[in-house]
C-alpha cells in the first residue's frame, strides 16, 4: 500500500494524515471498544494520525469508546490528533443545546474532556453556527479555552464562508486565536461550497479543511444500488433520514456511472469516491468511517488509486457528473 501522506491543517503548522479516521454513527451505535480498538489500530499502523469525534456522536458515548481505546493502545500522546465538536449538547437546557455561547462551550470542552480522560483536545469544532450568540462571544470562549490548554486549535463545521471570515476577522482584530480549519462535506455529489464558496478562503486566511462523508454516506460505494441492505447504519433506529437519501433515484443513477470508472481503474468505488477527494489539494484531511478493521485498510487502499486520476480520468468523472 502506498505510504502516508501528511498535509498541513491550512497555515498552521500541524500536520495530518491525509486519510484520517472517523466516528460519526458507528462507535457506540454499531461498535463497542473493542472493534473501536481494531480499526484504530489498523488506521495507526497505516500511518492515520487524526481520529475524529463529536460530542453528539452516539449522546457522548462516542468519546468514551474513543478515550477507552486510546487508554488501552497506549500510543504516545504527541503521536496522535483527537478533536470534538461542540453545539448541539446533550441536555435540554436552554443553555444546554443548539449554541455557542460562553457557558455552553467552557463547560462543555471540560465534559469531552471527561469522556476522552485526555488533559487537552487537539482540534475543537464548533459544529454549526448559532444565529443566537454573537461570533465575538464565541470566538473569545474558544481562544480561552485555548489559552487555558485545554484545546490547542479550533475551527468551524458547516458554517458559511461569510461566518468563518467574520469570526476570523474578529480574531484578527482583538489578537485572539484564529479558526484554523472547516469541516465540511464533501464529496463527488456535494462539491459547491468546498470547491466554490470556500474558494477565496484557502489564500486569503488559510483555511485547512478535515472534509466528511467522501462516500455520500455509503452511496458512492455502490453498497445502494440495489437497495439498502439489511447491515446497514440506514436502517438504525433515528436514521430513517439517511434511508431516504440513499434510496435517491437521481444520485443512484450517478453512482451506477462511476461503475465503470473503478473497474477500468483496478479499485473499488469506495476508493475512487476518497482518491477523487484527496485529489483537491484544498483538502487537509479526508474523514473515513468504518465498522470492523478490514474496512479501514480497504478505505486506506485509496491512496494507491490517487495516482491513477490523471487528468483524463478526472475529465472522464466530471462529465459523468454532468450527464443529467
Amino acid at each position: 500500500m502506498t505510504a502516508m501522506n501528511y498535509r498541513r491543517l491550512g497555515h498552521s503548522g500541524l500536520k495530518v494524515s491525509e486519510l484520517s479516521l472517523g466516528s460519526w454513527v458507528t462507535y457506540g451505535n454499531q461498535m463497542g471498544t473493542d472493534v473501536a480498538r481494531e480499526c484504530m489500530a489498523a488506521a495507526y499502523d497505516a500511518g492515520v494520525n487524526f481520529f475524529d469525534n463529536a460530542e453528539v456522536y452516539a449522546k457522548g458515548e462516542s468519546e468514551i469508546i474513543m478515550g477507552e481505546a486510546l487508554k488501552r493502545l497506549g500510543w504516545r500522546r504527541s503521536s496522535f490528533l483527537v478533536s470534538t465538536k461542540l453545539y448541539w449538547g446533550l441536555h435540554d437546557g436552554p443553555n444546554e443545546k443548539n449554541t455557542l455561547n460562553r457557558k455552553y462551550l467552557m463547560q462543555a470542552i471540560d465534559g469531552a474532556l471527561a469522556r476522552f480522560k485526555l488533559d487537552c483536545i487537539d482540534l475543537v469544532f464548533c459544529h454549526r453556527p448559532d444565529a443566537e450568540t454573537p461570533i465575538e462571544e464565541t470566538v473569545r470562549a474558544m481562544h480561552d479555552m485555548i489559552a487555558a490548554g485545554k484545546a490547542l486549535y479550533w475551527g468551524t463545521s458547516e458554517w458559511s464562508a461569510a461566518e468563518i471570515m467574520a469570526a476570523w476577522q474578529i480574531a484578527d482584530r482583538h489578537h485572539l486565536h484564529q479558526p484554523v480549519m472547516e469541516q465540511p462535506q464533501y464529496n463527488l455529489l456535494h462539491r459547491e461550497r468546498v470547491e466554490k464558496e470556500y474558494a477565496r478562503l484557502y489564500a486569503d486566511i488559510g483555511l485547512g479543511t478535515t472534509t466528511w462523508s467522501p462516500l455520500a454516506s455509503g452511496l458512492l460505494s455502490g453498497k445502494y444500488n440495489d437497495g439498502v441492505p439489511a447491515d446497514s447504519r440506514a436502517t438504525l433506529k433515528g436514521y430513517e433520514w439517511l434511508a431516504e437519501r440513499l434510496t435517491d433515484p437521481a444520485k443512484l443513477a450517478v453512482a451506477r456511472r462511476l461503475a465503470p470508472v473503478a473497474a477500468d481503474l483496478g479499485c473499488t468505488m469506495a476508493q475512487l469516491a476518497i482518491a477523487w477527494c484527496l485529489k483537491n489539494p484544498q483538502v487537509s484531511t479526508v474523514i473515513t468511517g468504518a465498522s470492523r478493521a478490514a474496512q479501514v485498510t480497504e478505505n486506506l487502499r485509496a491512496l494507491d488509486v490517487v495516482p491513477r486520476l490523471v487528468p483524463e480520468v478526472m475529465a472522464r468523472i466530471d462529465t459523468l457528473l454532468e450527464d443529467k
